[in-house]
C-alpha cells in the first residue's frame, strides 16, 4: 500500500476537473508537495502545489519533468484526450495520432521515465493510470482502442514493478462529471467521488478501480460471448 501522508505526487493534466480534484485531495491527504503539471499549467494558492509545465506527447518536456520533479513517490498519469466523432472510420489520422499519443504513449512513456526512480525508493511508492469503462466496450473509435492499450500496458506495469515495492493502480470509470463529458447523456460520477476512491484504494493496497456500474458491468463482460455485449452482431445475422 502507498500513503499520500507526506508523498510528493506528480498530477498530469491537473487544470481538468479530475484533475484539480487529485491536487485537492492528496493535500488533504497530506500530501508534502504536489507537481500540478498542464502544457500551460495555472497558479495554486497552496505553496505545496508546483505549476509545472509538461506535454505528454513531447519527449524532451517529458525528460525536463523528471529531471525537475526527481523526488516524485506517485504518479498519476490523468491528462487525456478525446475525438470529435465515436466512429474510428470517422476519425482524422490526426485525430487519431493526436490519441494515441496522448491517451496511451504519453503516459507509457512517463511511467517508464518515472520507474527507476520509485524503484529505488525501496517502497511506498505508486503509479495511478487513469482508464475507462469504455476500455472494455469498443464504442468509442480510437479512445476506446487507446484505453485499452493503456489497460493492457498498465497490467505489464505492475507485474514488472511490483518486485521493486512501485503499487501500480488502474482506474476505469465511464463518464464524470466535468466538461470533457458535458454532452453525454446517462450517469455520470462526481469527480470528488472518483478520486477518494481512487485514493481509498490506492492507500488500502490495491490494484484495479472500478468506479461506477457501468465499469461494473463491462469488467463482468469480459467472458461474455460477443454478441452478448454488442447485440447489434447477433440481429446482423
Amino acid at each position: 500500500m502507498t500513503s499520500l501522508n507526506g508523498a510528493v505526487v506528480l498530477v498530469t493534466g491537473a487544470n481538468g476537473g479530475i484533475g484539480g480534484h487529485f491536487v485537492r485531495e492528496a493535500l488533504a491527504r497530506g500530501a508534502a508537495k504536489i507537481y500540478a503539471t498542464a502544457r500551460s499549467p495555472r497558479e495554486w494558492d497552496d505553496e505545496r502545489v508546483v505549476p509545472l509545465t509538461l506535454d505528454v506527447t513531447d519527449p524532451a518536456s517529458i525528460r525536463a519533468a523528471v529531471e525537475h520533479a526527481s523526488d516524485v513517490t506517485v504518479l498519476i498519469n490523468n491528462a487525456g484526450s478525446s475525438p470529435s466523432t465515436p466512429g474510428i472510420l470517422s476519425h482524422t489520422d490526426e485525430e487519431i495520432r493526436a490519441n494515441v499519443e496522448t491517451n496511451f504513449l504519453g503516459p507509457l512513456f512517463l511511467a517508464r521515465a518515472f520507474a527507476p526512480a520509485l524503484s529505488a525508493a525501496g517502497g511506498n511508492t505508486a503509479i495511478i493510470d487513469i482508464h475507462s469503462a469504455l476500455s472494455w466496450y469498443a464504442v468509442a473509435g480510437i479512445y476506446s482502442a487507446t484505453k485499452a492499450a493503456l489497460w493492457s500496458a498498465t497490467n505489464s506495469l505492475r507485474l514488472e514493478l511490483q518486485p521493486a515495492g512501485v503499487q501500480v493502480v488502474g482506474v476505469h470509470v465511464g463518464y464524470v462529471d466535468t466538461a470533457m463529458a458535458a454532452r453525454a447523456e446517462g450517469p455520470k460520477v462526481d469527480p470528488a467521488d472518483l478520486v477518494d476512491q481512487v485514493f481509498a484504494t490506492l492507500e488500502a493496497g490495491g490494484y484495479e478501480v472500478l468506479a461506477d456500474d457501468t465499469s461494473v458491468q463491462l469488467r463482468a463482460g469480459l467472458s461474455a460471448p460477443l454478441e452478448a455485449v454488442y447485440p447489434q452482431l447477433a440481429a446482423g445475422r
